[in-house]
């Protein structure tokens, strides 16, 4: 795939529809005023959000308070997930100059906590690990009190190599939130994440959770099919590679070329998952329609 095809969805699901109108308890956030100017400072610095180029139906709410989730390593995908609204296809030269601009951008927004996240960038010999142990040691050098999280891929077979460069780049007296979503159960990875394993991802948590400094997180989205019994089973596969911090959201189709929605979880169900985390022993849970995995993470 060219780099003249990344904004042409690879999939197409146009003849799949929802399983339902939308339910009045899925509601999108409207922005306030401070929004303008998170947009304003983000794109005077050439920097990218996971919040656009995902269509996050939280950005209102998230830049309303001034806060943002940092896309690093530009704004096109090595993967094609069938849920994601981020392009796909051949990335462009890895941007030497971004750590310094993040970091910059992050002292002129006045933040507490930030996190950064970044696309699969499979073509590169680290998969991009370089660019966030430099985003890390720029801002543990400018900004020492500020709380880090990461939301990482997978990085295939680099993973080991991937967490000595993080870590290196925290210092020993760090500390970090590492998150990786599994996104959704192992039955459904094949049509939702062609490009992952689940066992990766789970390896991944495992191997960051015991690593001295970092509390490890992961998220699903809910409505892509899946059963109660899978669910908890992966909750419980996460508890036991050590993960402590649990975002579970409602699957919102970004557009037809997208998986359909195949179930609108109730805020009851969602009750009942976050009682169940918390009883499995998740010491962080934010579970809800709305909820994605960087949202309210400075809690």
């Amino acid at each position: 795939m060219t780099s003249s095809l990344a904004s042409i969805p690879v999939f197409d699901h146009s003849a799949e529809p929802n399983v339902a109108r939308m339910p009045p308890w899925v509601r999108q956030s409207l922005a306030q005023d401070v929004y303008a100017d998170t947009a304003q400072l983000l794109h005077r610095q050439r920097l990218t959000t996971v919040c656009e180029e995902a269509r996050c139906p939280n950005r209102g709410e998230c830049w309303g308070r001034g806060t943002a989730t940092l896309m690093l390593l530009g704004d096109t995908c090595t993967r094609a997930c069938a849920f994601c609204a981020v392009k796909t296809g051949r990335p462009g030269s890895v941007d030497l100059d971004e750590p310094r601009r993040v970091v910059e951008a992050i002292r002129q927004m006045d933040l507490n906590y930030v996190v950064l996240t970044s696309v699969n960038r499979d073509d590169l010999p680290d998969g991009g690990s370089g660019i966030y142990a430099e985003v890390l040691r720029g801002l543990r050098a400018a900004l020492p009190n500020l709380g880090l999280e990461v939301l990482t891929p997978d990085f295939r077979q680099l993973q080991e190599q991937a967490i000595a460069a993080l870590c290196a780049a925290l210092g020993e007296q760090g500390q970090m939130v590492w998150g990786h979503n599994m996104e959704t159960v192992p039955r459904l990875y094949r049509e939702a994440r062609k490009g992952a394993r689940y066992e990766r991802s789970l390896r991944l948590l495992e191997l960051a959770a015991v690593q001295p400094g970092i509390e490890t997180k992961s998220a699903l989205m809910l409505g892509l099919g899946e059963r109660e019994e899978e669910v908890l089973a992966v909750l419980a596969d996460l508890r036991a590679v050590g993960v402590q911090r649990l975002a579970l959201g409602q699957y919102l189709r970004p557009s037809r070329y997208h998986l359909p929605v195949r179930a609108y979880i109730s805020p009851q169900q969602f009750e009942h998952y976050a009682q169940a985390a918390h009883e499995m022993g998740f010491s962080w849970v934010k579970a809800g329609a709305m909820v994605r995995s960087s949202y309210h993470a400075e809690e």
